[in-house]
């Protein structure tokens, strides 16, 4: 299993607008982003708001057997709801370029008791 934790700028003026789109997949999308994810190969994927002098933050955890597969599949995906995620949360929200996979981070520090 692997582990990954990321964090995402929230564009300025959008946390409201983020807000709102974690309630719809909270709630009327539910089921539609369990597809997603299952489909994707996600385990476990957690969000919080971070909010700091820099501007708001997502940050992410995600668990899976393959990091890459989550983030091909939520960038390559004709899925209705996989469109959408990407259109209204990595590109509005976010401002994220979806043409291209973002580069993956490196962990540097960790501690298990």
């Amino acid at each position: 299993m692997a582990y990954y934790a990321f964090a995402n700028p929230v564009l300025p003026g959008k946390t409201e607008t983020w807000k709102s789109y974690i309630k719809e997949m909270n709630g009327p999308r539910s089921k539609e982003r369990a597809e997603s994810r299952k489909r994707v190969g996600l385990t476990l994927e957690r969000v919080w708001l971070q909010h700091t002098p820099m501007g708001d933050f997502a940050v992410v955890y995600w668990e899976a057997k393959d990091i890459g597969r989550v983030f091909e599949g939520l960038m390559k995906s004709d899925a209705p709801f996989d469109k959408w995620f990407r259109d209204k949360v990595f590109v509005e929200v976010h401002g994220m370029d979806v043409s291209r996979l973002p580069p993956m981070n490196e962990l540097v520090l960790e501690f298990k008791a």
